[in-house]
């Protein structure tokens, strides 16, 4: 883990490295988009036989059909979970349920003048894909992170996809009542559920992270069907000046320990704080073989020069995930997805049990956007009621507009309604 100054002789080699964090998240995409292209094109040509090719070369998938996961099967993984699992699984759908219960927006109308109603309404998705992945870590919190919110939304069809899903994974499946889930994975598993096959119908839109091959199918198929987001690797950055060192190490490596390209950062300006820092997470993550790569390619502590530049700083590499000390530093927040207040909010906390989504942006894509939520299971339909008293208010106006446009037709239109 490296530690980087942004003022004196090591200033220059802080502003190459902070430049580079900031433009993260593109270039290892598009190393694989030609291949995924291929392989997304074949999908939506030769529909089962292709998804079949692919899952044989790439999961050794060795089937004469697509693989669906019974309800049997599910049922069975349950009863084979023991109740301190059983008891975790039903806790964090508890509370994810619960948060994006308070999230979903409302059903609204209201008159602006006379003779005017107008509103929204709030339609859920029809069909949705959950993508769950079984590669490194079995991740079954990432199936209650997306199946939860979609029926909280009320979206009538989940389609849960895993490759290899862990028993936890179909356990949760059946605590959910999931009812279609196939093990299938990758580029072609994305593909399959964008544009459908002979066995899986196509859906509306694809949430859950993924690997680079996943990540870019989503990419390649966004025109086509909707998705939550390209999803990189996981990023943390603490921005602090009295926490424990123990405690940010333990955050950072914790997050690290992901993926070999996770990105940890640890931005003060207290300088021996920092040395602490990068000390205490090579020694906790000793024996941790992906963390300690992770922290030796992409871990850095920066010690900023003021708290001001610190805060802009944190906010330029808008990350993931955000550890910050107090309530009070809510106020200069701008870009986060998701942040953690004070020395007893870890960050796995919100991995699994706090209640808000931990599929969120990475990649500087908090700039734009939070983490995914019910909102993104569900549409806002618009609605507006005229009578002849709200045309004759509002008409006049609308005509004005349409014939400075040049579009006689629109101006007729309302002008028709404003004669009755």
């Amino acid at each position: 883990m490296r530690l980087v100054r942004t003022k004196g002789r090591g200033a220059r080699e802080a502003a190459r490295l902070i430049a580079a964090m900031e433009a993260r998240g593109g270039a290892e995409l598009e190393k694989v988009l030609p291949a995924v292209r291929r392989i997304v094109e074949s999908v939506r040509r030769g529909g089962d036989k292709a998804v079949l090719a692919f899952a044989k070369k790439f999961d050794g998938l060795e089937t004469a059909k697509i693989p669906r996961v019974t309800k049997t099967e599910m049922a069975a993984a349950w009863n084979a979970t023991g109740e301190p699992m059983r008891l975790a699984l039903e806790k964090c759908a508890a509370q994810v349920r619960g948060f994006a219960g308070r999230q979903m927006p409302k059903e609204w109308d209201f008159s602006p003048v006379k003779g005017l109603t107008v509103g929204q309404r709030v339609v859920a998705l029809d069909a949705v894909g959950c993508y769950v992945p079984s590669g490194r870590h079995p991740l079954p919190s990432t199936l209650l992170m997306t199946a939860v919110p979609a029926q909280v939304a009320g979206v009538r069809r989940i389609v849960v996809m895993s490759a290899k899903p862990a028993r936890e994974t179909l356990a949760a499946a059946h605590m959910l009542g999931i009812t279609e889930f196939y093990r299938l994975g990758g580029a072609q598993g994305i593909a399959a559920l964008a544009y459908g096959t002979e066995t899986i119908a196509r859906v509306d839109k694809i949430a859950g992270p993924g690997n680079l091959y996943v990540t870019a199918a989503k990419q390649v198929v966004a025109h086509d069907c909707a998705i939550d987001m390209l999803a990189g690797p996981t990023e943390i950055v603490v921005s602090s000046d009295k926490a424990r060192a123990e405690l940010i190490a333990a955050d950072l490596v914790a997050q690290a320990e992901h993926d070999p390209e996770a990105l940890a950062v640890f931005i003060t300006t207290q300088e021996m704080l920092a040395e602490r820092v990068v000390a205490e997470a090579m020694r906790q993550s000793a024996g941790n073989d992906v963390a300690r790569e992770s922290l030796k390619n992409k871990g850095v502590a920066i010690v900023a020069a003021t708290i001001a530049e610190a805060r802009e700083l944190t906010n330029r590499l808008a990350p993931e995930h955000l550890t910050v000390d107090d309530a009070e530093d809510l106020k200069w927040v701008r870009n986060a997805g998701s942040v953690f207040v004070g020395r007893y909010s870890a960050q796995p906390l919100g991995d699994y049990i706090s209640g808000p989504n931990h599929t969120l942006p990475t990649g500087g894509l908090a700039r734009v956007r939070g983490g995914l939520s019910v909102n993104d299971f569900v549409k806002l339909i618009t609605v507006q009621e005229y009578s002849a008293r709200g045309v004759e208010a509002l008409g006049p106006h609308a005509v004005r507009l349409a014939k400075a446009e040049g579009l006689p037709g629109h101006a007729a239109a309302i002008e028709m309604r404003m004669k009755r």
